[in-house]
């Protein structure tokens, strides 16, 4: 049984909040994982995939998780056909997703006073699955992946938070980041944003 979640949210006149996915809204990452596991297996792993590599690399954009993983075991791989099948087991193992409570509480009742937005290294089709299959749609209208920024743009550069902010219009300095990866923490700080970490490992 998981330990009672506690947010630890900075004072603040904040006009906006950008939620990362995967790990910090929704308990997903297990369900990442295995699919990773099983995706680099298939492509010629022959041991059982690091957990805290994987933990290392989240909220990074997929294909570059591909090409970091195949260096890191010294892998000739196609790190876009990585990317397939690992999305395609991805999809197969989401039924049901379990919220990440507290997060998923605050997120709502912001949203109902406030512009939000999510900005997360899963491909459109993977996030917006994982949104349906958590309930969470009719929250956020506003979603931000690595393909609406330039190749090698995504977390752990600033990009996508910027694009969250400019989409909401709102400035950088005045949102408020949830995120529960190092690339993402780094990305916000970047971005000139504050941040909350959620820990995904909890």
């Amino acid at each position: 049984m998981r330990k009672i979640m506690q947010l630890d949210i900075p004072e603040g006149d904040f006009a906006g909040y950008i939620f990362d996915l995967d790990g910090t809204l929704v308990h997903t990452m297990p369900l990442h994982y295995l699919a990773w596991d099983a995706a680099m297996r298939h492509h010629g792993l022959a041991e059982v995939l690091s957990e805290d590599l994987f933990y290392s690399l989240g909220g990074v954009p997929t294909v570059r998780v591909a090409e970091l993983m195949g260096a890191h075991y010294g892998l000739s791989l196609d790190p876009r056909e990585v990317e397939i099948t690992k999305e395609k087991l991805f999809l197969e193992k989401l039924q049901t997703v379990e919220h990440i409570a507290p997060v998923v509480e605050f997120a709502r009742r912001v949203s109902a006073t406030h512009p939000v937005a999510i900005a997360t290294g899963g491909m459109p089709e993977v996030a917006m699955a994982a949104l349906g299959a958590a309930g969470l749609a009719d929250i956020f209208n506003i979603v931000v992946t690595p393909k609406d920024v330039a190749p090698g743009r995504g977390k752990p550069q600033p990009d996508m938070f910027l694009l969250a902010a400019e989409k909401m219009g709102v400035p950088p300095e005045k949102c408020l980041v949830f995120e529960d990866a190092e690339p993402g923490i780094r990305a916000a700080l970047a971005a000139g944003m504050q941040v909350v970490r959620v820990p995904s490992r909890a």
